[in-house]
């Protein structure tokens, strides 16, 4: 009987996006409240849902809507964003120990590698998933909790791993750019991993969507001064030209 009612609790749950315990309660009076939380629970565990307050939430549907949200994403400027890529696959040299931040800028390096000998570590699943194709990459994907709105992963796991980790050449894609806030991230978990990677790295390559550039979110985790290339895909103006001379950075325009 235990099995039949949880059976059609189960159906319910994965029909839609969100259903609110008292949808169950509603549908089976007979059965407690703590009953019906113990099925959410159950199917939690199971990997079909996310409890909630008040309910349930399907991990079907999260699942397509985040896939959605980077696909989306992933087609915006792809123009720019090959441009910058390709730019930026120049500084790698075969043997080398890489670090790819995360991001659909970062993705289309892939296509720019050739397989060779790399040892790469990324924060990326998506990326790792893109590198691993090429047989002679040494692929490395940190640990961390993964953040639901770019599919990266940051956190106390994934800090440990770069600080004991060393950092040829590191490829950072920031959320946004500013002379008076420096490079910025929107979440202080990734904000704190990429300033770690650009503190252990030899040479930091930032790469910068022009859309991006006199745009400031929450965290700064990097300055100028902290970098030494920044390839972006249109001309970021006479001001960040004369500061990065100042800095000693090399700035590479790829319109």
């Amino acid at each position: 009987m235990g099995r039949t009612r949880r059976a059609e609790v189960r159906e319910i749950l994965i029909s839609k996006p969100f259903t609110s315990l008292q949808e169950l309660e509603e549908r089976f009076p007979e059965v407690s409240s703590m009953t019906l939380r113990r099925d959410i629970e159950y199917f939690e565990e199971r990997g079909d849902v996310i409890k909630v307050r008040g309910g349930a939430r399907a991990l079907h549907f999260i699942t397509l809507t985040l896939e959605d949200s980077y696909y989306k994403r992933s087609l915006e400027n792809t123009e720019g964003k090959e441009k910058i890529a390709k730019a930026a696959a120049e500084y790698i040299e075969t043997g080398r120990s890489l670090f790819f931040d995360s991001g659909s800028t970062v993705m289309q390096m892939v296509t720019h590698l050739k397989d060779e000998k790399l040892t790469i570590s990324t924060s990326d699943p998506n990326v790792a998933l893109a590198l691993v194709k090429n047989e002679k990459f040494v692929v490395n994907i940190i640990g961390g909790s993964l953040n639901r709105s770019n599919l990266s992963l940051s956190g106390l796991p994934a800090l440990n791993f770069v600080q004991g980790t060393n950092i040829d050449v590191a490829f950072i894609s920031p959320s946004g750019f500013s002379l008076k806030c420096g490079f910025t991230s929107g979440n202080y978990n990734e904000s704190v991993l990429k300033s770690a990677v650009v503190q252990k790295a030899r040479l930091v390559v930032m790469l910068v969507q022009s859309k991006k550039i006199d745009k400031s979110m929450p965290h700064t985790f990097a300055n100028l001064q902290d970098i030494d290339v920044f390839i972006t895909d249109a001309d970021p103006g006479a001001e960040v030209h004369k500061a990065c001379i100042d800095a000693g950075v090399r700035l590479v325009v790829t319109e």
